[in-house]
């Protein structure tokens, strides 16, 4: 069991339902009553209709902690389930840790609630965004800065520990910032992606396990624009223009898709044969040998889904990963004690597998939310306009 999900929250953007309404669905543990699914029991092992006050086709984003989800309206409602409660309107965005529930408001305003107050009484700390502080081109900016933790006009974030307010290096422009347990990342404008925080489980993505105080550039990957980057617990993700995967840091539970000794020694992981499964991800050696175990990757890696699908958003849960490919599909892995990767057990796997719940019913997915244990998905009926 992780020990690091009480400190950290996991912000889960959902930009791409943003453009077609869709219907929500949920994952995974819900132990504390979080609006997921039917919301029956510790866990849900299949994806279910979100269950919220309102309809589902009307949450615009959803951001998920370990204990309690915070739900975002198209009418500006933000919506608390699980060991937090309440509600409130007036709100354009939010984001949900352990420590600290972020409520971005209109004027702009930022205020920071403890969970457990339900959103009443006086926040813990308020921050009003001025024009100076957004960026000359104001709400332009704000449509390119992607969503919380990032700010409007994409020069600075919130954290979910002290200093709440915390600006970037100038000159260092946002597109998507995301942020794990112990690390950040940071697409810019350019595609390229920077990463800070602790690297003790490879997660920077720089070849050591050091630490790095201030946006570092990835280096590996410069040259190779990107469109999406995703922070798992102790892992990362990023998605090119072009749809390729790369991903690095802690392969503990098989989150990056690669052989690891848990699952081989738990007899738990899926045959490489077994459903096309070894069509993708990396291979044996040449002359057929299993691939040795990876406990950690600090350097990113190529990742081919089945069938050479592209991929076009990503997300990461504590120790799981989500893809959706430019034909939506949903493919999950990594550590699926609680149903998170929706494949109708606890198995959890060291390759892709598609989520078959949506091809059924002729669902076509638009965007991935993970919480640290739990997974949320937006998705539209096929051929819809």
């Amino acid at each position: 069991m992780d020990r690091g999900h009480r400190h950290r929250g996991k912000h889960v953007a959902a930009s791409m339902a943003e453009e077609r309404r869709g219907s929500w669905f949920g994952f995974g543990f819900c132990g504390f009553g979080q609006a997921l699914g039917s919301g029956r029991g510790r866990q849900v092992h299949s994806p279910e209709p979100l269950r919220t006050p309102g309809a589902a086709a009307d949450v615009r984003r959803v951001s998920a902690s370990w204990s309690y989800t915070a739900v975002v309206t198209r009418g500006g409602q933000v919506q608390l389930s699980g060991a937090a409660g309440g509600a409130a309107g007036g709100c354009r965005d939010a984001w949900a840790s352990e420590a600290l529930l972020v409520v971005l408001r209109a004027g702009p305003e930022l205020q920071a609630w403890a969970p457990a107050s339900a959103l009443r009484g006086e926040p813990l700390w308020t921050h009003t965004l001025v024009p100076e502080a957004e960026g000359a081109d104001g709400a332009g900016a704000e449509a390119q800065a992607g969503a919380l933790p990032l700010l409007p006009g994409a020069r600075a974030y919130v954290s979910p520990r002290p200093p709440f307010y915390r600006p970037l290096a100038p000159g260092l422009r946002a597109r998507r910032l995301e942020l794990g347990a112990e690390h950040a990342l940071l697409l810019d404008e350019a595609g390229q992606v920077f990463s800070w925080g602790q690297g003790r489980h490879g997660q920077l993505g720089h070849g050591t396990l050091e630490a790095e105080p201030e946006p570092r550039l990835l280096e590996a990957l410069q040259g190779l624009p990107m469109a999406e980057v995703a922070a798992g617990g102790w892992h990362s993700v990023c998605v090119s223009q072009t749809g390729d995967i790369y991903i690095w840091g802690w392969n503990e539970s098989g989150q990056l898709a690669l052989p690891t000794r848990s699952l081989a020694e738990d007899g738990k992981t899926v045959a490489r044969e077994a459903s096309g499964l070894n069509e993708g991800g990396p291979s044996g050696g040449e002359d057929g040998a299993p691939a040795p175990f990876i406990a950690l990757q600090p350097f990113p890696a190529l990742l081919d889904l089945p069938g050479g699908a592209d991929a076009v958003k990503a997300s990461c849960g504590s120790r799981h990963t989500a893809v959706v490919t430019r034909t939506g599909e949903l493919y999950t892995w990594g550590w699926g004690k609680y149903g998170q990767l929706g494949h109708k057990d606890t198995t959890s796997l060291d390759r892709p597998r598609r989520v078959e719940y949506f091809v059924d019913k002729q669902l076509q997915v638009r965007a991935v939310s993970c919480g640290l244990w739990n997974t949320y998905v937006c998705a539209v009926e096929r051929g819809e306009s």
